[in-house]
């Protein structure tokens, strides 16, 4: 069985008696491209900066590529790849300047650093403005040197966090196929709390709230689950959850009362099955009035109100 690239167990970070992360545990598989949802202050960034080594947990274990990130610091920085939200630049350096600068620090050999410059300023489309200062660049290019940047040290994992953060929506989408393009090349978690950009690009989700997993799973997951009608009677909620769970292709209903007589039945089905119909001839059938019938399938965006929202 092939190791996981990114494995958390029971990770731990505590700012005095706030914990930013609590007990928080997840694997990334070799070449998977994952979305790292939260609101912000959720722990997302904490957690990114565990995993590259810039601060210690409080407990619990982290392994990048198979290497210990607190005992085994340096052997996890040769592998990964890091963009941060806010990308430290030098705005007087050029781009091919500062790209050299920093492949020599990452001790790329010289044998092959004009090669994987020359790659990552293509995987990157900033071929263009190779030439030009740093400083001078609009925040989508400087996005993307920093991109080139992770890239260097052709590294099994990257770790980007916000990496749209500020862009225009041009922008925005041009570093989305970047992205989606080095995914399988590399093993990606990509920080986000922007909905739409993940469902774009990424094949599974992670969602935490105040520093704790509180969703893990294939976007595929979605297409296939569960479908909920609910439909408002003008009956006793026992009987008619009983009488619509009876009813071909229902999984389960359960009906609460809605005031003045009135039940609120939640009718559930597979995605393949549209009950609406039979649920209002059967309400007709009964002699029941019917004020509101509507059909609604989990989306990702359901997922992560309920779960970024959740109390307690």
């Amino acid at each position: 069985m092939t190791p996981p690239a990114i494995e958390v167990s029971h990770l731990c970070k505590y700012y005095g008696p706030v914990a930013a992360v609590d007990h928080l545990s997840f694997t990334v598989a070799p070449g998977e491209l994952v979305g790292f949802l939260g609101l912000n202050g959720a722990g997302k960034t904490t957690t990114l900066r565990i995993l590259t080594t810039f601060m210690p947990a409080s407990s619990g274990l982290a392994r990048v590529a198979g290497f210990d990130v607190m005992y085994e610091s340096m052997e996890v920085r040769k592998r990964l790849g890091y963009l941060p939200e806010s990308v430290p630049l030098y705005p007087e350096m050029r781009v091919d300047e500062y790209l050299t600068a920093r492949a020599k620090l990452k001790q790329v050999d010289r044998t092959v650093r004009t090669a994987r410059i020359d790659g990552c300023l293509a995987k990157c489309r900033i071929k263009e403005v190779r030439r030009r200062l740093i400083g001078t660049l609009s925040k989508g290019y400087r996005q993307r040197v920093g991109l080139a940047d992770s890239l260097l040290s052709d590294p099994d994992v990257l770790l980007l966090d916000e990496p749209l953060s500020g862009l225009d929506p041009v922008q925005q989408q041009e570093t989305l196929n970047t992205i989606k393009e080095l995914s399988g090349q590399h093993t990606i978690l990509f920080s986000s709390h922007q909905l739409s950009d993940v469902e774009k690009i990424c094949d599974r989700v992670i969602i935490i709230h105040r520093g704790k997993k509180g969703f893990d799973n294939h976007l595929s997951t979605f297409d296939a689950g569960l479908v909920t009608v609910t439909v408002e009677v003008k009956a006793n909620p026992d009987d008619a959850a009983k009488a619509f769970a009876a009813l071909p292709g229902v999984d389960r209903a359960n009906g609460t009362p809605a005031g003045d007589g009135w039940a609120a039945v939640s009718v559930e089905s597979q995605p393949s099955k549209d009950v609406r119909e039979a649920v209002a001839r059967k309400a007709f059938e009964k002699g029941w009035g019917v004020r509101r019938v509507e059909r609604k399938q989990e989306r990702l965006e359901d997922t992560f109100m309920r779960v970024a929202y959740q109390r307690g």
